[in-house]
């Protein structure tokens, strides 16, 4: 076990000066208003009508603040610039999470295309950003993920929760913080997994079991002990030596990142300040008897839902090639005890995966669209793995479009957002390869428009970088 850092100065005292530095950022935080999107990727120009903008295309795109008109004109190939209010409002902003749906996005989606008590199906749940906005509009939902991550992170921001309980239990967790002392922790409370001398130092490692071991040991029901784990999860990458920004758990040397003593401490009393509040007034407004199922054991391609059972299904797939999401997470995950060990098999199962093998992808693959095929066969000639990476997530999607057509009713609609890649330098565009299997399948596609990307939590490298999401609206 790591040295336990025993210093001769009163802990409880360090720790109190700590906390009390967080009070006035946290209150900054809590009266800040959430109208400052981050538009990224796009130089904008805007003209003097306020709803119009060219990006650096000189394409026209119609700019909507805040929520989107349920009535909104969506003309095949049209472009808008949404800019998000929300994504940080109620449960939706107790953790970070690469690439998610901004919330008015999805709150559209349902609003315009089903009715109050339908069933709604998110068949890449991710961090649950459809559940929640389902739940809040008396939908009852169901949301698929293969990620124990992102099931245990969906659950607790659909979970409404006993506003006396949160904030009992939010004093005494303050309460323990100043009460840390290094000697407290002991190396049974430490969890083992690869490489962490590498990702923590040693005294942070010792706050941060301190600070798990201290959530498991609150006498309250396991809801509130999940929601205080996720605030926990929400600080891990920033007191870890992995870069903050990235979509990959790396350290770099280059950055010279800081990490003090009692970082951990601070970072998560200041969580929990920020997210109490969030929980309860989400919370308060939950509406009685509505349901959201985040089952264990599905799969977007092979789901166990009754045929003709869903209203509307709404998703925003992986990218081929895009996130890592297995790895993006992996210090919250082996932390939580999501998982331990190689999480090799878990990539294995993502759609859109890079983990794939020589006997796959040793030859060419075709998946039947001749555009998509075409430039599938020029990656192969520069790189036949990529090549077959961007097969399988087609194969895949396809896979995941007969399964929602199947569990759909008959004039339901399924709502996929999803953006391009450039792979090997090829313009892969996913939107108009997964409308041609949809197509195929026999889902009629209604329309189709243009969202311009205008926040990220992930630095992605330029010539990588996404800067519009499609979304198509398809009809069984």
């Amino acid at each position: 076990m790591q040295t336990l850092q025993k210093k001769s100065f009163k802990w409880n005292q360090f720790c109190l000066a700590a906390l009390t530095e967080i009070k006035n950022k946290v209150t900054k935080k809590l009266n800040k208003s959430n109208g400052n999107s981050i538009i990224n990727g796009f130089q904008i120009k805007i003209f003097n009508d306020d709803n119009k903008v060219t990006n650096s295309f000189d394409e026209e795109i119609t700019r909507i603040k805040g929520d989107i008109p349920i009535d909104l004109d969506i003309s095949k190939g049209s472009r808008f610039l949404f800019i998000s209010f929300d994504q940080s409002k109620f449960s939706n902003g107790i953790h970070k999470y690469p690439a998610k749906f901004f919330p008015e996005l999805p709150r559209w989606v349902i609003k315009r295309f089903s009715k109050e008590q339908d069933l709604v199906l998110d068949p890449f749940t991710g961090s649950g950003t459809t559940n929640v906005e389902a739940l809040l509009l008396k939908r009852h939902s169901t949301g698929i993920d293969v990620d124990p991550f992102a099931r245990f992170l969906t659950k607790v921001k659909v979970t409404p929760l006993d506003s006396a309980e949160l904030i009992f239990f939010q004093k005494k967790l303050l309460k323990l913080a100043l009460d840390y002392h290094p000697s407290k922790v002991k190396d049974k409370d430490i969890p083992k997994f690869p490489y962490m001398e590498q990702w923590f130092k040693g005294g942070i490692t010792l706050e941060l079991a301190y600070l798990i071991k201290s959530i498991e040991a609150l006498d309250c029901n396991q809801e509130i002990r999940n929601f205080y784990k996720v605030c926990f999860s929400s600080i891990i990458r920033s007191v870890s030596n992995a870069d903050d920004n990235c979509t990959r758990t790396v350290i770099r040397e280059r950055l010279n990142k800081q990490v003090n003593p009692c970082d951990a401490l601070k970072k998560f009393a200041e969580a929990i300040l920020i997210n109490v509040p969030r929980m309860i007034e989400f919370s308060n407004i939950v509406p009685k008897k509505i349901k959201v199922i985040i089952p264990n054991d599905m799969d977007a391609r092979n789901m166990n839902l009754k045929t003709g059972t869903v209203d509307l299904a709404v998703t925003s797939p992986p990218y081929v090639n895009a996130v890592d999401y297995p790895r993006t997470h992996q210090l919250e995950s082996y932390w939580l005890g999501l998982a331990n060990g190689s999480l090799a098999q878990l990539k294995k199962e993502h759609i859109g995966t890079e983990s794939v093998s020589v006997r796959e992808y040793c030859k060419l693959h075709k998946i039947g669209i001749d555009e998509a095929d075409a430039v599938i066969k020029l990656i192969f000639l520069q790189d036949p793995r990529r090549a077959y990476i961007a097969y399988k997530y087609l194969y895949d999607m396809k896979q995941n479009l007969i399964e929602t057509y199947r569990v759909l009713k008959k004039g339901g609609n399924y709502i996929i957002v999803v953006g391009n890649n450039r792979i090997r330098n090829h313009l892969f565009e996913n939107w108009k390869y997964i409308k041609s299997l949809a197509e195929i399948i026999g889902f009629k596609v209604e329309t189709y428009f243009a969202s311009e990307i205008i926040r990220h939590f992930i630095k992605v490298p330029r010539e990588e970088r996404i800067n519009t999401d499609w979304v198509l609206v398809l009809r069984k």
